[in-house]
């Protein structure tokens, strides 16, 4: 205060007041007062505490001060469990009516929590190559708000056919920050196999499944003049042996030291086709002619296991013939009486596998009309199959 003569006490008249508050406090009021001569001041003054703002209220989160909003005072920042803290977490009310630091913020940085299952292995079942394989689908927890997306599968789901293999399992959730959480498991699936089988020399070999797993069968058979000696068909045991024994192809041996023309063709059931050639003498024109055509042609005639048989002359001075062995003439005899082959007429007789009759020619047949004949006939497509698949045939 300043008095206009100096006087020592400071409320005469006339005097004087700067008025200023402590810091922390604002004034309300003139900045100066003067003693009126009403003995009076001119105004009226009044200190108040300095105010900050009201703090806002984070999402997910709160707040708790020691003085309220007023200057000094000291909040400090919390957030609801799964959620972090981004800005300052304490602030304080400063003299320009300002809180300090960085307003404060919840947000959930927290991924989802997802547990998938172990590693599911599983072997496949006989016959298969395959196996079934299930398994709980995992849920995913938000440790935040609890709210997620649907849980999205990579891979094959559960109670899905795995093949052989492993097989990697993976599922991922979004929280609604877009958190993710991710969890992955492997699928093993096994299948137990024996050592692969090879087909026999001279032989051909036809295996179900794939080949050599547990329960697969593998079928043997011999190219035409060539007897299976062994097991037909093996199977792939759980002890991953296979049955039976090893089969081989043995050159097949004719016997014409049989009794009867049916003993004689039962050596070809199921094994070779038949060509009968009958002829009432060897100097026969279709008869030359007939051999004459078929020299050529024995590659094709072995590839689809095609024996001849020469039946030659008129009883009782006839003899057959099967390459270079001879048949008794009795038995020549009988195989015309058991076929009803005329004994005085050129004569051919086609019989398939199976000692069916097939086709009969009284003239030459070219190898090309036998062959076309033959090759329609239904094992014989089968064994086309096989040939090609080895690269069997005839130049």
């Amino acid at each position: 205060c300043r008095t206009p003569q100096g006087e020592y006490y400071k409320n005469v008249l006339g005097t004087r007041c700067d008025i200023r508050c402590q810091k922390g406090y604002e004034l309300h009021g003139p900045q100066q007062l003067i003693c009126q001569s009403s003995k009076r001041w001119s105004g009226k003054v009044l200190c108040k505490q300095k105010r900050c703002p009201t703090l806002s209220m984070p999402t997910n989160g709160g707040f708790k001060c020691l003085d309220g909003a007023y200057f000094g005072s000291r909040c400090e920042y919390y957030c609801s469990p799964g959620y972090q803290l981004k800005g300052d977490r304490i602030v304080t009310c400063m003299d320009n009516k300002v809180w300090s630091g960085r307003p404060a913020s919840c947000v959930d940085t927290e991924p989802p929590r997802i547990q998938c299952p172990s590693v599911k292995e599983k072997t496949a079942e006989p016959n298969k190559l395959t196996a079934r394989v299930f398994w709980d689908t995992p849920e995913g927890r938000d440790t935040a708000d609890g709210i997620l997306t649907d849980v999205i599968l990579k891979g094959l789901p559960p109670g899905s056919h795995f093949p052989e293999g492993d097989h990697k399992i993976q599922y991922t959730v979004y929280d609604r920050a877009e958190n993710k959480g991710t969890c992955k498991f492997l699928v093993k699936v096994r299948v137990r196999r024996c050592a692969k089988l090879n087909a026999p020399d001279n032989g051909y070999i036809k295996c179900s499944g794939d080949g050599n797993n547990y329960g697969a069968t593998c079928e043997f058979s011999c190219i035409g003049g060539y007897e299976l000696q062994g097991s037909p068909a093996r199977v792939c045991q759980y002890n991953l042996g296979w049955s039976g024994v090893e089969p081989t192809c043995a050159p097949m041996n004719i016997n014409v030291n049989v009794r009867t023309a049916a003993a004689l063709l039962d050596q070809f059931y199921e094994k070779r086709r038949l060509l009968i050639i009958s002829t009432p003498t060897a100097a026969n024109f279709f008869y030359r002619m007939q051999l004459g055509m078929l020299q050529p042609a024995q590659c094709g005639l072995d590839l689809r296991h095609v024996t001849v048989i020469e039946l030659v002359g008129v009883f009782p001075a006839q003899i057959g013939r099967i390459g270079v062995k001879l048949l008794p003439p009795s038995l020549a005899l009988q195989l015309r009486l058991l076929l009803r082959i005329p004994h005085y007429n050129f004569n051919i007789v086609v019989m398939d596998k199976h000692g069916m009759d097939k086709e009969r020619y009284p003239f030459p047949a070219t190898p090309a009309e036998l062959f076309a004949l033959i090759d329609n006939f239904p094992l014989r497509k089968e064994e086309m199959k096989l040939q090609a698949e080895i690269g069997q045939s005839c130049p």
